[in-house]
């Protein structure tokens, strides 16, 4: 398990920090945790899983295009 800071998670993702914020917002993506007193972060597995569903979408959407 590894916790990713604000920074690392816009580099992964290749979204700016207000387009995190919205997301998790609106539930889209997954919340941060208090690491210890105001230092929060991100699971590493939970962005990836975010990360996954996305590539998984696209999967769908394509093979709902070829049928």
């Amino acid at each position: 398990m590894r916790f990713l800071k604000l920074q690392q998670v816009m580099d992964k993702t290749t979204l700016c920090r207000s387009s995190i914020y919205n997301l998790i917002k609106a539930g889209d993506f997954p919340k941060n945790v208090t690491v210890m007193g105001k230092r929060k972060a991100w699971l590493e597995s939970e962005v990836e899983d975010w990360m996954m569903s996305k590539v998984e979408n696209i999967e769908f959407m394509t093979q709902d295009k070829k049928i």
